[in-house]
C-alpha cells in the first residue's frame, strides 16, 4: 500500500507541476512563442536569462528573468538616470566641466582612452559618451562627479531594488553594496532582466525624473551607436538600447518600436565556453534572433 500510495503522489505532484509550467505559458504569451524560444536557447552553449514585455497590452514572457545577473555595460542606464535626476534637481548642470584624467583611463569600449589627459567636457558630453559609445573612462568621469552610491540610491528611491552599481569601471569607487563579499561576482553591477523591463517601462510612460526627461533619455538610447544584438536583423526599426559586453557574457536592454506593438526586453548570456570579441559573438547573434521572435510573439494582436 505504501508503494502505491508513494506511486500515485509523485504521478500527482507531475501533473501539478506539468499544469503550473502550462499556466506559466500561457500567462506569458503562448506555448507556440515558448517553443520558439526554447528551440534557440536549448543547444546554445551558455546559460539566457531574459524578460519581455508588450507595453501596450502588458503581455510578458520570461526565461529566468527573476534571476540576478551580471550587468556589464547596460549598468550605465543607472547611471543615465541619476545624471539626469542630478541636473532636474538643480544639483547639477549639464554644463558642468569634467575633467579628463589618467585616474578616469580606463580601456576597452569609447574615444577617451586615445585623447590627451587635461581635456575638458561637459557632464552632457560624457553622458552622451557613456551611452552612444559605451565609453568606460566617460563612465568613470560621470561616477567621480555623482558618487558611486547615488546611484543605488536612486535606484532604490524608485523602488527598484535589484539593480545596483558595484563600481567604477574597473577598480575603485566600490559601493556599499559593491563592498559586500556577496556582491564580488557581479563585477560592474548586478540587476534582473524583469527589473530592467520595468526600468525602460517607466521610462516609456514618463516616469522616471519627468515626462521630458523620460523622452529625453529613451531619446538618447534609440542614438546608441552599436547594434550587435537587439535591432541588428531590423535596421529600418526604431530601438532604444544599451549593450554590454564581458569575457563570456553579453547582455543588451531595449525598446523595439514595432509596428506590431511597443516591446521592451532584457537578455542577458552568461557562462559561455569561450571568449570572443566580435561583433558576430554567438550571444549577439542568439539575442538578435530571440528579440525577432518576442517582438512577434508578443505583437499586439
Amino acid at each position: 500500500m505504501k508503494i502505491i500510495f508513494r506511486i500515485a503522489a509523485t504521478v500527482s505532484l507531475l501533473v501539478c507541476s506539468a499544469a503550473l509550467t502550462s499556466a506559466q505559458v500561457a500567462k506569458q504569451g503562448n506555448s507556440s512563442l515558448d517553443a520558439r524560444v526554447r528551440a534557440e536557447i536549448t543547444p546554445f552553449q551558455g546559460k539566457v536569462y531574459l524578460y519581455a514585455k508588450n507595453l501596450e497590452t502588458g503581455e510578458t514572457y520570461s526565461i529566468n528573468g527573476d534571476e540576478r545577473v551580471r550587468t556589464a555595460s547596460t549598468i550605465k542606464v543607472a547611471v543615465m538616470i541619476e545624471a539626469w535626476a542630478r541636473v532636474n534637481e538643480g544639483k547639477a548642470k549639464w554644463t558642468d566641466e569634467l575633467v579628463l584624467t589618467k585616474a578616469a583611463r580606463f580601456s576597452g569600449s569609447g574615444i577617451l582612452p586615445e585623447l590627451s589627459d587635461g581635456l575638458r567636457l561637459t557632464l552632457q558630453d560624457c553622458v552622451r559618451l557613456m551611452m552612444l559609445l559605451s565609453d568606460n573612462t566617460a563612465t568613470n568621469m560621470v561616477l567621480d562627479f555623482l558618487g558611486t552610491d547615488s546611484v543605488n540610491e536612486r535606484m532604490n528611491s524608485l523602488g527598484f531594488k535589484s539593480t545596483r552599481l558595484m563600481r567604477r569601471v574597473g577598480s575603485g569607487g566600490d559601493t556599499k553594496e559593491g563592498k559586500l563579499p556577496e556582491s564580488k561576482p557581479y563585477g560592474l553591477g548586478a540587476t534582473t532582466p524583469h527589473e530592467m523591463v520595468d526600468i525602460l517601462a517607466k521610462l516609456d510612460k514618463g516616469e522616471i525624473v519627468n515626462p521630458t526627461a523620460s523622452k529625453e533619455m529613451l531619446d538618447l538610447m534609440k542614438r546608441e551607436q552599436a547594434r550587435f544584438a537587439i535591432g541588428r536583423a531590423i535596421p529600418e526599426t526604431t530601438v532604444a538600447t544599451k549593450y554590454g559586453a564581458l569575457d563570456k557574457l553579453r547582455s543588451c536592454v531595449g525598446i523595439v518600436y514595432s509596428k506590431q506593438g511597443k516591446i521592451a526586453l532584457a537578455i542577458t548570456v552568461d557562462d559561455m565556453p569561450n571568449v570572443i570579441w566580435s561583433v558576430d559573438n554567438p550571444a549577439y547573434l542568439l539575442m538578435s534572433k530571440l528579440s525577432l521572435i518576442l517582438v512577434d510573439g508578443l505583437a499586439s494582436k
